[in-house]
């Protein structure tokens, strides 16, 4: 195989990353996004030469104009899709924002409607159902402080022996 095969094979995902902040009270905070039916968790795509930790920081700070720092990696997930393309998305921890850095939080007028606290049993009903499970994975990650691998939001199998087919 020469190198121009060779590079037409490997995968060209885009990759987005996003952040999950809580409250006081332990409620998730999302964005309601014009362009979408439905809520979002802060984050975007990540830019040409920018890490996905880059990418979530700046992302954050253009749509709720805050600066936190941010915690630890959570979960990584395979996420391709026929409309869209394959994708790997990142969220990481942005942690507990105290009252003051909750309130301000100043949405993005020019792309987003929203941005609120909501309980995390609450996700299920505002996310789509893809990010729905990535942000419930990233929540469990969260409290056991173990980042997790996932495909289409849910824990990938483990090894040989768990997929269909393969080993003895």
């Amino acid at each position: 195989m020469t190198q121009s095969e060779h590079e037409q094979r490997m995968a060209r995902p885009r990759m987005a990353a996003g952040a999950l902040f809580f409250n006081e009270d332990g409620h998730v905070l999302l964005v309601r996004p014009s362009y979408k039916p439905k809520w979002e968790i802060p984050g975007g795509y990540v830019e040409a030469g920018e890490s996905p930790l880059a990418a979530c920081q700046r992302e954050v700070q253009e749509e709720l104009g805050i600066t936190p720092a941010m915690g630890p990696l959570l979960v990584v997930d395979w996420a391709p899709s026929e409309a869209e393309g394959d994708k790997v998305l990142y969220v990481f921890d942005g942690g507990r924002l105290r009252p003051d850095e909750a309130a301000a939080i100043k949405p993005a007028a020019d792309e987003l409607l929203a941005a609120e606290f909501h309980p995390a049993e609450a996700v299920d009903q505002l996310l789509i159902p893809r990010l729905a499970r990535r942000v419930k994975r990233a929540m469990a990650a969260r409290e056991q402080a173990h980042p997790q691998y996932l495909e289409h939001g849910e824990p990938a199998p483990a090894g040989p022996s768990e997929m269909p087919g393969v080993g003895a």
